[in-house]
């Protein structure tokens, strides 16, 4: 596959130039401006409207009303507690990352990736953090300077063998503007409706390179944002919840193509103060795709968003179906998954298994359709604790400029 120029990231700018030319936008505010204003510009503060539950694309909810009216108010305001921020229904004016959206202090903004290869073969995760919400680095500086905790994690499985790369670097590692991101030697691109992953990173705790292009194509993409907590604090946005994907890897050589999901996920203050963990799984049946978040507020409180998003990138709430308890991990992590009383899930694999997080391929069936689901559990209270953060820096080292 022929290799094809940055683009847009070969004119990154840093953030003391954004901010020179007043591209910035606000640094400071709430997620509820973040989202209306910055983060995802399809989300506008005039059409923005919170409801109880989720309702269907293009529908309209009578008991939805805007901002100003209910919890909060736009721009600035906080959304209602699993509510849907944003225009309700597609719209022509679609668009992907906006990877310049200002990150306060004590916040965060990540940009997520999964894929699996067609042949079952071959799997990888991509997260790009700003405020990385798991650097110990952030914790113990106060998280007064998001912009200067960022990395890329890398997590390569299967048949070449596992790999795992997560350096965090400082704010003259970062350029950024609304298509590109750039930390480090790694960058993301947005591009003709394309993102480009370019990476060359190193593993920890024992080092090898890493180096390789990815390419997502979303078959369909979707404009909401959900509000993940009673506070407003924290949004997601699945932004393609299926994707064509191309993988052209160096290190370790080994080229494949598949489907993958892409998301991100925003807030202003630290993931820990606003829930105590969660659970998030998304399935690709043959037709459409079901993704599932049941989070747990800081005062024990569970929302659980469960939705279908069909080819057209059309969205419809369904029923949360009743959690089924799978084995825990080896490091005694809970793993519970939404399931059929008719099923029985079994997990395939576990990709990733930490003191706080995993992350395991699961095998379940879906309205008598046999589906990969790739499930994640994370446990906030054990993030916490000073003895996990300690041992973090040998997964996750520092570059120190």
């Amino acid at each position: 596959m022929p290799s094809a120029g940055l683009g847009p990231s070969e004119t990154l700018r840093s953030d003391a130039e954004l901010r020179r030319k007043g591209e910035r936008g606000r640094d400071t505010g709430s997620v509820q401006r973040h989202v209306s204003g910055d983060l995802w510009s399809t989300l506008w503060p005039s059409d923005a409207r919170v409801v109880g539950g989720i309702p269907k694309t293009g529908g309209k909810d009578e008991s939805a009303g805007s901002l100003s009216g209910g919890r909060g108010s736009a721009p600035g305001g906080r959304g209602a507690h699993g509510g849907v921020v944003g225009p309700i229904g597609r719209g022509p004016n679609l668009e992907g990352p906006n990877f310049s959206a200002p990150v306060p202090a004590g916040g965060y903004a990540w940009w997520y990736v999964d894929a699996l290869s067609d042949d079952g073969r071959f799997g990888l995760t991509v997260i790009a953090f700003i405020g990385s919400v798991f650097s110990p680095y952030y914790a113990w500086s106060g998280r007064t300077d998001p912009l200067n905790h960022c990395a890329l994690n890398i997590a390569l499985y299967g048949a070449s063998g596992r790999r795992w790369a997560m350096t965090e670097r400082g704010r003259s590692s970062l350029r950024r503007e609304p298509g590109a991101l750039s930390i480090g030697p790694s960058t993301l691109t947005w591009e003709d409706d394309v993102l480009t992953i370019r990476f060359d990173e190193v593993t920890a705790p024992i080092p090898a390179r890493v180096r390789g292009v990815v390419r997502l194509r979303p078959k369909a993409m979707l404009s909401q944002g959900f509000v993940l907590a009673a506070c407003g604090r924290h949004v997601w946005r699945p932004i393609a919840p299926r994707a064509d994907v191309e993988a052209e890897l160096e290190l370790p050589a080994c080229s494949w193509r598949g489907e993958g999901y892409f998301d991100t996920n925003c807030g202003d203050e630290p993931l820990e103060d606003g829930f105590s963990g969660w659970e998030w799984s998304r399935a690709h049946l043959k037709r459409d795709t079901l993704v599932f978040y049941d989070v747990r507020d800081r005062d024990g409180r569970l929302s659980r968003l469960a939705m279908r998003i069909d080819p057209r990138g059309d969205l419809t709430p369904i029923e949360p179906l009743s959690l089924r308890r799978l084995p825990s991990t080896r490091w005694r992590m809970a793993r519970n998954i939404p399931a059929e009383a008719s099923s029985m899930p079994r997990v395939r694999e576990t990709l990733e298994d930490t003191p706080f997080y995993s992350r395991s391929m699961i095998e379940g069936r879906y309205e008598g359709e046999l589906a990969t689901i790739i499930h994640e559990s994370l446990s906030l209270d054990r993030l916490r604790s000073s003895l996990v953060r300690a041992m973090l820096p040998f997964r996750m080292p520092r570059a120190f400029q």
